[in-house]
C-alpha cells in the first residue's frame, strides 16, 4: 500500500518556504450540519519515525476516511498535542452552506482554518483554490497522498465528528451520533418521521422537500 508522504513538503523547504500547510475539510457530503476544515504545519523536517514508539508519519497516517474511528481519535491526540506541529480548524454552519452553497462554504472553511498559522504556501485537498493572497496548489486525492493534507483530514474529521456527536444530544431523534449527518437509511427514515432539524441543510435533497 502506498502511503502519504512528505514529497511536496521536502519540495517547498528546498526552496525556503518554512510554513507549508496542509489543507482538507470534512463534511461536504452530509445532510445536516457544519463543513469543517483542518489545517496542519509541520516543522521542515520534522522526523517520520518515532513518534510515540511507532512509525507515526510513514504507515499511520493515511485519509481519515481509511482510518477507523479509534485510529483518527488517537491520531488526532497525537497531531494537536506534538511541539512539531501547529494547527487549526475552520468551521462553517449549515446556514451558511444554505446561502453561498457547499463548495463555497468548504473554501470559506479553509480559509478560517489556515488564517492563523502565518502560511507561506497552501496544500489543499481537490481540484479549487481559495481566496488566498498566499501561494497554493490544489491536489486531487490529496489527502491519499500529501502527509500535511492526510493530518489536515483527520483534523477535520474528528473535530466534525465531536460536533455531530454534541448535536445528538440537543437533537436525539435523528441519530447524528451514528452517521453524522450523512444521507444514510437510519437518518433518511428519522427525517421523515420527525422532519428536518434547525440544523438541517436546507437546500440538500431530500431534506429541500420538507421545507414547507
Amino acid at each position: 500500500m502506498n502511503y502519504p508522504n512528505f514529497g511536496e513538503e521536502k519540495k517547498l523547504w528546498k526552496l525556503g518556504i518554512n510554513v507549508v500547510v496542509g489543507l482538507d475539510e470534512a463534511g461536504r457530503g452530509p445532510l445536516a450540519g457544519p463543513v469543517v476544515a483542518g489545517a496542519i504545519v509541520f516543522r521542515k523536517n520534522i522526523s517520520p519515525r518515532g513518534i510515540n514508539g511507532e512509525m507515526f508519519f510513514l504507515k499511520i497516517i493515511k485519509d481519515s476516511k481509511q482510518l477507523s474511528e479509534k485510529r483518527r481519535e488517537e491520531m488526532y491526540e497525537i497531531l494537536t498535542n506534538h511541539k512539531d506541529i501547529t494547527w487549526g480548524v475552520g468551521i462553517v454552519s449549515e446556514k451558511v452552506i444554505d446561502k453561498i452553497n457547499i463548495l463555497q462554504a468548504s473554501k470559506l472553511a479553509m480559509q478560517k482554518a489556515a488564517k492563523n498559522l502565518g502560511a507561506e504556501f497552501l496544500l489543499l485537498d481537490g481540484n479549487f483554490k481559495i481566496k488566498s493572497t498566499v501561494p497554493q496548489k490544489s491536489i486531487i486525492k490529496g489527502d491519499q497522498k500529501v502527509f500535511s493534507i492526510s493530518a489536515a483530514s483527520i483534523i477535520a474529521k474528528v473535530t466534525r465528528d465531536r460536533i455531530m456527536e454534541k448535536m445528538h444530544k440537543k437533537y436525539p431523534n435523528y441519530g447524528f451520533h451514528l452517521h453524522k449527518g450523512y444521507g444514510t437509511a437510519l437518518h433518511i427514515k428519522n427525517l421523515i418521521e420527525f422532519g428536518p432539524s434547525k440544523i438541517h441543510r436546507k437546500t440538500f435533497c431530500p431534506v429541500s422537500s420538507f421545507i414547507v
